[in-house]
């Protein structure tokens, strides 16, 4: 099938290798989830593709996310690196190519890349196109260069202690979908007393309430949990429905506590 939309929930897999990453994979989908996001940078595209191929899931029902390393953004590169990308998941196509990080201090210019995304796209290579970690001016300089053609998502950085509001806000004014990576902030949701709380009052984990808590924001959630457990939990949290008073409370707890903020990141909302 064509998917039209993001799945509500993603199985991402940031730091996983080798047989942990085909593990992983393997066991979400024997689960349901539908989404699998990697990257280039990952260095783990085989093992997805291995992942996803052992699961016994017809690829038509999986939806597979991979992201463009900056340093293939040059038109030619970033063609030649998705048919690579292609080759290593064991596909003839992705469902979403993202542009993984603006190119650093517009070393090749925005109009390039996105319209060798377009290509990429017009060739068959991938049916959506996105971007991931841009800010609010550089999505509104997307669209412009875009046009008619769709941008699916903004993937940004989305948990308890880094709400990401003006962004997530930005993005869902200009139709785009916003991903949310980290979203249990590498295990640190665990340890917050609200988050604990408002877990224990209805049985559940905190891991669940903050996920639960990116989905009622309209965010998709892309934890990278490796154990089936863990897992099912994750897809379970998806039932859960917040009262207003318990999203005051964990909207309370944003203090953009940024993880991923390289040296070469743009400069932030």
């Amino acid at each position: 099938m064509a998917f039209d939309a993001l799945p509500p929930i993603g199985m991402g897999t940031f730091r996983l290798k080798g047989e942990e990453a085909r593990e992983a994979v393997r066991s979400a989908l024997s689960l349901g989830y539908r989404h699998i996001d990697t990257a280039q940078m990952y260095e783990n595209e085989a093992a997805v593709g291995d992942g996803i191929t052992s699961s016994g899931i017809p690829r038509r029902d999986i939806f597979i996310t991979t992201k463009v390393w900056f340093d293939n953004l040059r038109s030619s590169d970033l063609i030649n690196s998705l048919q690579r990308s292609l080759q290593l998941l064991k596909t003839d196509h992705v469902d979403l190519a993202l542009i993984h990080w603006p190119s650093p201090g517009d070393e090749v210019p925005m109009e390039e890349y996105l319209g060798a995304l377009k290509d990429a796209r017009r060739e068959g290579l991938t049916d959506h196109i996105g971007i991931s970690n841009f800010t609010c001016p550089q999505m509104d300089q997307a669209r412009e260069i875009l046009g008619d053609t769709p941008i699916l998502t903004n993937q940004v950085e989305v948990h308890p202690f880094m709400a990401n509001r003006k962004v997530v806000e930005h993005a869902q004014k200009l139709g785009l979908t916003v991903t949310g990576y980290m979203p249990l902030a590498v295990g640190r949701v665990m340890e917050d007393e609200t988050l604990q709380r408002i877990a224990r009052s209805r049985h559940v984990t905190p891991a669940q309430i903050a996920i639960a808590w990116s989905a009622t924001r309209g965010v998709i959630p892309i934890p990278s949990s490796t154990r089936p457990k863990h897992q099912t939990a994750n897809l379970d949290a998806l039932k859960l429905r917040l009262t207003d008073d318990e999203m005051r409370e964990i909207d309370a707890l944003d203090r953009g506590d940024r993880i991923a903020d390289p040296d070469f990141a743009p400069d932030w909302d």
